[in-house]
């Protein structure tokens, strides 16, 4: 069964999030080194949280794999991109690890 991790970047007062540099940078790094294990990746940018309501979150990235060994195996090779993070922003994110059921 496939499972998916979930990276979400939160807006909080005086943070920054560079979109460019994450699409054109910090993904290709994903793909470098986590992609033998990927099935696919998706990156929304957030754009509103509601009628009339700003987001509350810069962008959530979708990875999902084939099963839990292929995550596992993806992690063990991470190193490079979570050590890329302050490059493009300086908020904790927040992850969701899930089972994909639809």
């Amino acid at each position: 069964m496939s499972v998916s991790l979930q990276v979400l970047y939160p807006i909080t007062d005086g943070s920054r999030f560079d979109y460019d540099y994450y699409l054109s940078t910090h993904m290709n790094l994903v793909a470098e080194h986590m992609g033998p294990h990927l099935e696919r990746t998706l990156v929304t940018k957030g754009n509103a949280g509601g009628p009339d309501t700003p987001p509350s979150i810069y962008a959530v990235a979708t990875i999902v794999f084939p099963d839990q060994d292929a995550m596992n195996a993806a992690m063990k090779s991470s190193e490079p991109v979570m050590a890329d993070i302050p490059n493009f922003t300086d908020v904790q994110p927040q992850i969701l690890i899930g089972e994909v059921v639809g």
